[in-house]
């Protein structure tokens, strides 16, 4: 049973009842496999951002984490339920939100200025103005030195830099990102992820985040939710995360609050990932 969040001190921000950014509003999702049953990857669950929130989402794999993210990209139609977009319901792709993926999408042959730019060129901007804007986002993301380095001339995490700032230069509303630090060693997902902090501390956008690190949740987000293992997974639990901006992702985690929190939401976390590998048990 999810345990009860004490009510936040007066200096603590958390995001006002603003307007939604998404809402996914009893949405199920199934997918057809030849030769099988219909597979009932998602039951009908419902979740709602608002605008300038920092969501992350977590559950045991192959819970449907990913799907959630796909449905409000507008990449899957639900089969039942509905996706809105700022009220609007959603028809095809979701023209609002930028999708930074856990892998890299960068073109090899590009350098990393070049693969900024063309997010902007692709929608008919000039391709002057396309680098220029390209080059001040690669600033903000300290890649100022880089620009003209080739993907693979680059480190893992600046990589990422590149990458998130090709989804940034695009100025979404908002941000999707699936598992987008995953393959980073553990140094560089927290100086990735207090960088993400600070981008997004400059015009808050919705961001809805999974991630399979409960730690790497809490350090970022306003709220943590649950879903349960597959299939038919649904939201099971949903924490507000009461704790002062503007944060760093590695000293934030000495707070004792944070493993108050920890503790509260691995309670409620374990007992789907216990089923999850019971399942896979011979």
């Amino acid at each position: 049973m999810q345990t009860a969040v004490q009510r936040p001190p007066a200096h603590i921000a958390l995001p006002d009842a603003g307007p939604l950014a998404v809402a996914l509003n009893d949405i199920s999702i199934s997918f057809a496999v030849p030769g099988r049953p219909v597979f009932k990857a998602v039951a009908p669950t419902s979740l709602h951002v608002r605008e300038g929130e920092f969501v992350s989402i977590v559950g045991p794999t192959g819970c449907g984490k990913s799907t959630l993210l796909n449905a409000t990209a507008g990449l899957l139609r639900p089969a039942g339920g509905t996706v809105t977009v700022f009220g609007e319901r959603l028809e095809g792709l979701n023209a609002k939100a930028g999708y930074l993926f856990q892998q890299d999408a960068l073109m090899p042959w590009k350098t990393a200025l070049d693969n900024v730019a063309i997010a902007l060129e692709v929608g008919g901007t000039r391709r002057e103005e396309a680098r220029a804007q390209a080059k001040e986002w690669l600033r903000k993301v300290g890649l100022a030195r880089f620009v003209d380095r080739y993907p693979h001339e680059l480190s893992g995490g600046q990589r990422k830099r590149v990458g998130l700032a090709q989804v940034l230069v695009r100025g979404p509303k908002i941000l999707l990102m699936d598992e987008p630090f995953g393959p980073l060693d553990a140094q560089t997902r927290q100086i990735m992820g207090t960088l993400l902090l600070n981008l997004w501390a400059q015009d808050r956008k919705a961001v809805m985040f999974v991630t399979h690190d409960l730690e790497e949740a809490i350090a970022l987000s306003d709220r943590v939710v649950i879903m349960s293992a597959g299939p038919e997974a649904r939201i099971i639990g949903d924490f507000p995360i009461d704790l002062a901006r503007p944060r760093d992702t590695a000293d934030i985690r000495l707070d004792p609050r944070f493993h108050e929190l920890y503790r509260d939401i691995w309670n409620q976390l374990k007992a789907e990932v216990v089923k999850t590998y019971g399942e896979e048990t011979p």
